[in-house]
């Protein structure tokens, strides 16, 4: 396989599996730490509003998601890339920063979770991902 292609499909699995990971951590959360009494979550419309609602704890599988997701999809693309592969690894960082630029833009949050989130989750999680990806330097 070329590698720009192998390239190409290794940022698509590392997003599709950093998602399933998030996606998986965001929907079992809850359960292991239910959100306080009459506060719905699955609400779009007052997700913002009960973010208000939410203790540090409730915080907790969230940041673990972004975590968790951006780590994961970094180090699968670092392990499937023909190249570059701290690049393409920062690079799935990148677009899942910016999912969470976006969620922040939105619904926003309280500002200690915003710049936890922000700054510790993705970016961070990239590069270590990225570095566990890349294996052992031939000498």
């Amino acid at each position: 396989m070329p590698p720009i292609f192998r390239n190409l499909l290794a940022v698509a699995a590392g997003l599709v599996v950093g998602s399933i990971i998030n996606m998986v951590i965001v929907t079992v959360g809850p359960i292991l730490i239910p959100p306080p009494a009459g506060v719905d979550m699955s609400e779009l419309d007052q997700f913002s509003a009960n973010l208000k609602k939410l203790q540090p704890v409730h915080f907790i599988a969230p940041w673990m998601a972004h975590s968790l997701g951006t780590l994961s999809g970094a180090f699968t693309a670092a392990k499937i890339a023909a190249s570059s592969k701290m690049l393409l690894a920062i690079g799935v960082g990148l677009f899942f920063l910016l999912g969470g630029i976006i969620m922040v833009g939105a619904f926003g949050g309280p500002l200690w979770f915003c710049v936890v989130d922000l700054i510790g989750a993705y970016l961070p999680m990239a590069f270590l991902g990225g570095k566990l990806g890349e294996g052992e330097k031939e000498s």
